[in-house]
Order: structure tokens, then C-alpha cells, then sequence
């Protein structure tokens, strides 16, 4: 996985790359990249996961990382899965698909994840699983 400083994209490159962002689809995505945090800091991608409703990512440490977001900060029960905008991690990654990785989030895929188009309880069918919006 990459290491190296990215290229620092310039406020005018990311406006010019917020055309494309923009252009994903709202209604039928695609999965791009599955990445399972087995360590802290760690990142492996994976061609195929298993989900599961207690564990999410079955492999993935979310639960043990915890969250700011809990008032003990344990993991919080509405996160178990985090999509990232296939579109969005290219443009930041300066179209270097290797760094997508190291954003941190497990599902990387094309499709509008706004608020607009994905509201909360917004329901997506990810192969057999079907996964619930929360925010």
C-alpha cells in the first residue's frame, strides 16, 4: 500500500474535480474497493467480505477502536460500515486508486452519498445484505 506524500491538489484542481464528483449516480452503485481494518492503522483489501449485523465487516476492528461520538466511547452501533464516495477519494488521492486505502473507510463506491440522495433510513441492497443509512 502507498506510503508516500500524495500530490497536494491546489483549491482550483478540487473545484475542477467537484464537476465530476458531482456526476455519480444517485440511483444504482457500484462497489469499487472493500478494505477491512484488521489492526489500527491497518488496511487490507479484499475482493469479497462477509457482513454481518453484529460485526459489520466481519474482520474489521470498528468495534474495538471505539468512537467520540458515544458518551463511554465504545464503538458506536450506527457505524459499523463507512462509505466513501469512489469519486470523492480519487479526486483527493489525486487519481492515485493505490492511496484510496488509506482514508480509512471500508466501502469505497460509486454512487451519491449526499444527504439529499441518501437520506437517514435510506435502505441499500449490497449483495445479500442490506444496509440502513444512519447519517
Amino acid at each position: 500500500m502507498a506510503t508516500r506524500i500524495a500530490k497536494r491538489l491546489t483549491t482550483e484542481e478540487l473545484e475542477a474535480g467537484l464537476v465530476e464528483v458531482l456526476r455519480a449516480p444517485v440511483a444504482v452503485g457500484v462497489v469499487e474497493l472493500i478494505v477491512r481494518r484488521p489492526t489500527v492503522g491497518g488496511r487490507e483489501i479484499l475482493d469479497e467480505a462477509a457482513l454481518d449485523i453484529v460485526e459489520g465487516l466481519v474482520g474489521d476492528t470498528w468495534r474495538v477502536r471505539g468512537s467520540k461520538r458515544t458518551a463511554d466511547g465504545s464503538a458506536h452501533p450506527d457505524m459499523q460500515l463507512t462509505l466513501m464516495s469512489a469519486r470523492v477519494v480519487d479526486l483527493l488521492a489525486a487519481r492515485e486508486r493505490e492511496r484510496w486505502a488509506l482514508a480509512g473507510d471500508q466501502l469505497y463506491v460509486e454512487l451519491d452519498l449526499s444527504e439529499s440522495n441518501l437520506p437517514p433510513g435510506t435502505r441499500l441492497a449490497l449483495g445479500s445484505a442490506m444496509l440502513e443509512v444512519t447519517g
